[in-house]
């Protein structure tokens, strides 16, 4: 079976919207359905039947003419392409509210994503837990990914300490970073970056508001 995703690079709006329709498919799933449509999603989901099935073009499945998808084939194959079923170990550098709440929301871990410990440099955090994963100093980072061999950094630091955070996990060994901060951090090539600015998403959300 030819493996598309290995051969085609995918376009970033059809990736981000690959887990809106393994969530609506999930929950076809958990009502008894076994075969879904692509025209089904889109009536859902509010894109074109034509567009989801291009998007799952990109995908290693075959959907039947005038049937559609099968829905347990459909949510294991988005999952594996998604790296849902491979668990991804991560760090978060910066244990205030949004770090905290990151460290204690369990539900990521289904996601294939498991915070193994939190970093921060304040000494009433240091050496404590957060829903059973350990805060340690952010000097020992480095030391002590030598062992955990965390590859994603969750950023969510204040701001104006954001690029130097960034530069540490990296020489720590870090390959994808998650930006959960304000500021446009640079990384050398081969170190994944993704930007989630919640102010930015705010600010689009009180301009469409007031408009």
């Amino acid at each position: 079976m030819l493996d598309r995703s290995s051969s085609i690079k995918i376009p970033e709006p059809a990736l981000r919207r690959l887990p809106w329709y393994l969530s609506y498919v999930k929950l076809l799933k958990s009502q008894g359905e076994s075969i879904v449509s692509s025209t089904q999603i889109a009536k859902k989901i509010d894109v074109s039947a034509s567009q989801i099935a291009k998007d799952l073009s990109y995908v290693d499945i075959n959907g039947k003419t005038r049937v559609g998808y099968d829905v347990d084939e459909l949510i294991q194959v988005l999952e594996t392409f998604l790296g849902f079923t491979k668990s991804h170990k991560a760090v978060v550098f910066g244990v205030g509210s949004l770090g905290a709440a990151l460290l204690s929301d369990s539900g990521l871990e289904q996601y294939g994503l498991k915070i193994i410990a939190g970093f921060d440099v304040k000494s009433s955090l240091v050496n404590k837990k957060i829903h059973h994963i350990p805060v340690f100093h952010s000097d020992e980072f480095v030391e002590r990914n030598r062992e955990m061999k965390a590859e994603i950094g969750v950023l969510t630091v204040p701001p104006g300490f954001a690029q130097e955070v960034s530069d540490y996990m990296i020489e720590g060994g870090i390959k994808g970073i998650w930006n959960f901060t304000p500021f446009r951090i640079r990384v050398p090539a081969g170190v994944v970056l993704q930007n989630t600015s919640l102010y930015a998403h705010l600010a689009v959300m009180f301009n469409r508001l007031n408009g």
